[in-house]
């Protein structure tokens, strides 16, 4: 008999509504949740002029992939927020600001009689150079400590850098004698190289491009060093210039040992002394605390025994053993000139500066 809700004779066989024609779709949860109509809960049915199925919005079939391109948006809208802060920051480190020009003051030191002769060890033993120490040795480092702004470390290697500084240029043989610069060069701040390569070039006494400003050079056509061993006696000292710099003033006497080239004759081989005093100015950025190396701000020099007329810009120029200076004056200067404006500059050698007899 067939069932309540059968045809009387049955379900016809092979007609549409069969158990069979369905039996290879599954509906599982996906296919679902991805259908376009949702028919309407009991409750939902009950209601007045209530449709039986309703449609989903189009955007809820494709919810996975809409959540991720959000996801990635709200991460890109990050890192560019990120970025822009970044640029803008009001608290980032301020730019590095450029190096000074190096400013020189060159003073000649004219002896007032004949220059000393003899060998350079009686010089050194009846000058104020008697207890100088040797070389490098007489630059002695003040003991380092910490800054407002900057640790011992920084304290130490820029004073380290400026000893280096005046080893190189004051010291060296092959810088006193004209055949090298760049040991002196390696040691400057970039934003100085053009001036020192000028200076090198074309030196002129203008208060910024003497090559003496910089180093200390004998012509080597007209002396030689007597004795290898300079004597060195002075002072470093350091202190802030502000949160992001350190000066370094250092102020050095120096005693060379010289003797004339080219000359013969008795008393040829006689040596004399020739004293540079240098006081140099450095500071220091944190760039260059880290990178080894210094802006050279004033050299201020007095050298002699030499004439007051010379031009000591490029060479300094020594009187040696028994010569005298001239009796002209200073180097003429032009108030009419224009350009930097410079003054001949000139000093009298102190008779106790000289070696006694």
């Amino acid at each position: 008999m067939a069932g309540r809700g059968d045809p009387p004779e049955g379900t016809p066989e092979g007609l549409p509504g069969g158990e069979d024609e369905y039996r290879s779709v599954v509906f599982d949860e996906s296919f679902v949740r991805a259908a376009r109509l949702q028919e309407f809960s009991a409750q939902e049915r009950m209601g007045e002029h209530a449709r039986a199925v309703r449609s989903l919005p189009a955007w809820s079939r494709r919810t996975g992939s809409k959540q991720f391109l959000v996801l990635v948006l709200l991460v890109a809208l990050a890192f560019g927020t990120a970025i822009y802060l970044g640029i803008r920051h009001p608290y980032q480190t301020p730019a590095t600001k450029q190096a000074e020009p190096l400013r020189v003051t060159m003073i000649p030191l004219a002896p007032q009689g004949p220059v000393p002769g003899g060998t350079p060890a009686d010089l050194y033993a009846h000058s104020p150079a008697a207890n100088f120490r040797l070389g490098a040795s007489g630059i002695n480092l003040p003991g380092a400590r910490r800054t407002k702004n900057f640790s011992e470390d920084q304290v130490m290697t820029a004073l380290t850098t400026a000893k280096d500084y005046i080893v190189q240029s004051s010291l060296a043989p092959d810088v006193l004698m004209g055949g090298a610069v760049r040991p002196v060069r390696m040691l400057l701040d970039p934003d100085q190289l053009e001036q020192f390569d000028r200076s090198m070039a074309t030196p002129a006494a203008d208060g910024r491009h003497a090559a003496t400003g910089w180093l200390v050079r004998f012509d080597p056509a007209k002396v030689a060093l007597a004795d290898p061993q300079v004597r060195v006696q002075g002072t470093l000292r350091f202190a802030e210039a502000g949160p992001d710099a350190l000066e370094v003033t250092s102020d050095h006497t120096f005693a060379y040992a010289l003797r004339p080239v080219g000359v013969s004759g008795p008393g040829a081989g006689r040596a004399s002394l020739f004293t540079v005093r240098r006081e140099l100015h450095f500071r220091f950025d944190r760039d260059d605390l880290h990178k080894h190396r210094a802006e050279l701000l004033v050299s201020y020099v007095q050298a002699g025994p030499q004439a007051c007329s010379v031009d000591a810009s490029r060479t300094l120029r020594p009187l040696l053993a028994g010569e005298r200076a001239t009796a002209d004056g200073p180097a003429g200067t032009d108030p009419y000139a224009t350009g930097q404006a410079t003054a001949a500059l000139c000093g009298s050698l102190s008779p106790g500066a000289q070696p006694s007899p």
